[in-house]
């Protein structure tokens, strides 16, 4: 999927959200908060601001709130390109339609959209990091070349946390060249569910600190290095579904 120019031309399938369990929450998740999104038709040529009324998941219709003006209803009516855009705990989203279609909410004209098939997600910060689970913490199997061309050692070692653009490991045995810029070919990240993600890292920066036990501890951040799209899909679905765990926890709903 690309965007029109009003938005930029950009690859959005690694950030689209195709279940369609997770969309009915999404969308109401903004109905809820009564989150202000930003209509748009024709490629940007008309912009309504507007809001979910309603999500109506057996029937499949979103109900969103008319413009005050006739004769703009009437244009996005018209328009086979709408396009809605906002913001939720800081991540952008975007969601599209083919057509508007009039209604009737709560004995009021509305307007009203077919459930989308795909949301999109879009973290534009690529260091937007998400912790990961500390009682069973992520893990990392990265390959070591041996000097003397044998085959290489394998360090494990538990993650922090995890973005869209890379991700920070825990090197409490200082096995690792922690050189900047620095490469590890062929690194394993097991994610829940039995996905696999083989990666690319690059060192990018490294932290030592003293633990309150005295210990020290080695934080590297790394960096995906043309991660393949199928897998960095993955790795931006385990985001969603770790964001969605916490923000439970937090509201005490789990």
């Amino acid at each position: 999927m690309a965007l029109n120019r009003n938005f930029g031309v950009e690859d959005l399938t690694p950030y689209q959200v195709n279940s369609r369990r997770e969309i009915v929450t999404l969308l109401r998740a903004l109905q809820e908060r009564k989150q202000i999104l930003t209509m748009h038709a024709d490629g940007g040529a008309d912009a309504v601001i507007t809001t979910v009324l309603e999500v109506e998941d057996e029937s499949g219709i979103v109900v969103i709130d008319r413009a005050p003006s006739n004769a703009v209803n009437q244009r996005m009516l018209e328009s086979e390109n709408i396009a809605f855009e906002t913001v939720l705990d800081n991540i952008r989203i975007l969601f599209f339609a083919p057509r508007l279609s009039e209604c009737i909410y709560g004995d009021l004209p509305a307007l009203c959209i077919d459930l989308p098939t795909s949301v999109v997600r879009l973290q534009r910060r690529e260091h937007y990091r998400v912790p990961t689970p500390i009682a069973n913490p992520l893990r990392c199997t990265i390959q070591i070349p041996r000097e003397d061309g044998n085959s290489a050692s394998t360090v494990v070692v538990p993650l922090q946390n995890v973005s869209g653009g890379g991700i920070a490991i825990v090197d409490e045995k200082r096995l690792l060249d922690n050189t900047i810029g620095h490469i590890y070919k062929d690194c394993r990240i097991d994610l829940p569910g039995g996905t696999l993600v083989v990666a690319t890292l690059q060192i990018r920066n490294c932290y030592d600190s003293t633990l309150p036990n005295g210990k020290t501890s080695r934080r590297i951040g790394c960096l995906f290095v043309d991660l393949p799209k199928p897998m960095l899909a993955a790795v931006q679905r385990y985001i969603t579904k770790l964001e969605r765990e916490q923000n439970a926890k937090a509201t005490g709903m789990n």
